[in-house]
């Protein structure tokens, strides 16, 4: 049995992501009340428009090749690990974004939820790029991780900065 995922499916699933992102963060900087928080969230919705597009713009990049299940999965053990991320990511779906916004009743608590959502994807992205073994692929794969820490590592710092009070 062939894997079922492949690089351009891995480009569908992130842009899904990004959208879902976009509306968390726009909701979300209504939601706080802490200025440079509120333009972080607002720089961040922004950003994933830009990610949406570039993942467009990557997808239509990938070769043929990319677009067929490659990867050996005998036992259906891999199909059924990347299935059950795809479905336990956070934001897979915008109703999951308005559930989560629900329990947010802090800065803090969006911060960490931020957090937490760009950490999602890094482990999903890192996860799916083993559904590929095509090398253009695998690269485009390895650039969403790298956008994704970025932003883990921008709002871990914001979140810091208001857990020390500065």
């Amino acid at each position: 049995m062939l894997f079922g995922f492949n690089a351009a499916e891995v480009f569908d699933i992130a842009i899904n992501i990004e959208e879902n992102g976009k509306i968390f963060y726009t909701k979300a900087a209504q939601m706080v009340d802490n200025e440079d928080v509120k333009a972080l969230f607002l720089q961040l919705a922004n950003e994933e428009d830009v990610h949406k597009a570039r993942f467009t713009e990557l997808k239509k990049l990938l070769p043929p090749q990319a677009q067929q299940p490659t990867v050996p999965d005998i036992s259906g053990d891999l199909d059924a690990y990347i299935k059950m991320m795809a479905r336990e990511h956070i934001f897979n779906d915008a109703s999951g974004v308005e559930q989560e916004l629900k329990k947010i009743s802090s800065v803090q608590d969006a911060l960490k939820l931020a957090i937490q959502f760009e950490k999602d994807s890094v482990l999903f992205f890192v996860s799916m790029k083993e559904a590929t073994d095509d090398t253009k692929g695998r690269e485009m794969i390895d650039w969403l991780i790298k956008e994704e820490q970025e932003h883990v590592k921008r709002l871990s710092l914001a979140l810091h900065r208001i857990i020390k009070g500065f």
